[in-house]
């Protein structure tokens, strides 16, 4: 499947979220949605990434701009997740990968010589209208929180973001 380009809508889908709502990309319509997609709860970087979305999450918020992280793991895993850091935002559950699929972050990966499929650390940034505003693949996770914020900002201001 290709890539998303900016400016295409993302395509809708439907995931279980920790707190076991059933959560819709459509129904954030109207809001910016800032989707980043994780490798696993409770290991450092993926702590490390939620917890400053956590930390920005108020100025998120200000701006219009749901936060979402998405990750394979299961909804008792999210929840301790959610709760031990106390995240504001949407934890999904994508079992079976199909999301990360969708968004092209499920990858072959290789750590100390093995290889594997997981999810390459990725973020999303959706308008209003459920099209795509910027993306992050492969993701760093210094300043990046700070990046994506900016680029909300940008995207409010009509500013191109490329």
């Amino acid at each position: 499947m290709p890539q998303l380009q900016p400016g295409q809508p993302v395509p809708d889908f439907t995931l279980t979220a920790g707190n076991g709502e059933n959560v819709t990309l459509s129904q954030f319509r109207g809001k910016y949605v800032v989707l980043y997609f994780y490798p696993k709860d409770m290991t450092p970087t993926c702590t490390e990434e939620s917890c400053q979305f956590r930390d920005y999450n108020a100025q998120f918020e200000n701006l219009n701009t749901e936060v979402i992280g998405i990750s394979p793991d299961d909804l008792k895993s999210h929840g301790k997740f959610a709760a031990k850091y106390e995240l504001p935002f949407l934890l999904l559950s994508d079992l079976d990968h199909e999301v990360c699929e969708l968004f092209g972050v499920w990858q072959l990966k290789k750590m100390y010589g093995r290889e594997y499929m997981g999810v390459v650390r990725s973020t999303f940034v959706i308008d209003p209208q459920g099209k795509l505003v910027r993306e992050w693949r492969g993701v760093r996770i210094k300043g990046h929180v700070e990046q994506v914020l900016e680029a909300v900002k940008e995207a409010q201001a009509g500013v191109k973001t490329s």
